[in-house]
């Protein structure tokens, strides 16, 4: 194998201790939870599951992996490679064909897709881990997605909010679990070179409003040292949260 799972255990060991932590924080995997990855073949879905079938031999709790692809493209993406990696962590690997892409670019025309691109494919990604008897879904989102998408709230949309790293849905029954929340991004990219990433085939790949935040936050973090950090460490503190009382 050629692939993190490999590794040894100094090098994974750190991603390993922060999805304890995150697990022990937030109760995100108990006995008999059947989880499903969901896989876009990104290099934070590919280490989350890496780190997940890790956790799962070198953890007491007993859980089940399933790995999900909503593929985008219509069938013209190649998945072999994700397939093998999959076979190697010995996780059950599933696509769920769409042509996304087709009805948001070519069809609607989208000026703004990914909001809609993403409701369509959590859509899908709930539908098949709920028919695979899932009652949980595992997404890649890490320390750096949380930062950014509390300042795309704030910038963005006026609200002070971002992402859970559990949040339960009733319509489904699912609960969406973030394992890598207090994982860094740069850490993910240290050991990215090992992982069978795919090109993502997104027609507006970094030229979106969450890559302008993802820049601007590397930005204030060159010059500012320890920025983001700083702000991870805020949102995830409660007891630091100093705001206006709700008004009369």
């Amino acid at each position: 194998m050629l692939y993190i799972i490999d590794m040894n255990a100094k090098k994974l060991q750190p991603i390993l201790s922060h999805l304890r932590r995150a697990d022990e924080d937030f109760g995100l995997i108990s006995k008999g939870d059947k989880i499903a990855v969901g896989l876009s073949g990104g290099k934070d879905s590919l280490l989350l599951a890496s780190a997940l079938a890790a956790y799962r031999k070198f953890d007491h709790t007993d859980f089940e992996l399933v790995a999900i692809t909503v593929d985008c493209t219509g069938g013209k993406a190649d998945f072999s490679k994700i397939k093998a990696f999959c076979n190697d962590l010995d996780i059950k690997f599933i696509i769920v064909p769409s042509n996304i892409f087709e009805v948001i670019f070519d069809i609607r025309k989208e000026k703004n897709p990914c909001s809609l691109c993403s409701k369509l494919r959590r859509g899908m990604l709930h539908t098949a881990a709920t028919q695979e008897g899932c009652n949980k879904v595992a997404l890649g989102h890490h320390g750096d997605d949380l930062v950014e998408t509390f300042l795309l709230s704030l910038v963005f949309e006026g609200r002070l909010s971002t992402f859970h790293p559990s949040s339960y849905l009733d319509r489904t029954d699912i609960t969406v679990i973030r394992p890598l929340v207090y994982v860094s991004e740069s850490d993910i990219e240290k050991l990215s070179s090992t992982l069978a990433v795919l090109e993502n085939p997104c027609p507006v790949n970094h030229h979106t409003q969450r890559e302008y935040m993802k820049n601007l936050v590397k930005k204030l973090d060159a010059e500012i040292p320890d920025a983001r950090k700083r702000m991870l460490d805020a949102i995830t503190h409660p007891e630091r949260y100093n705001l206006l009382p709700p008004k009369n």
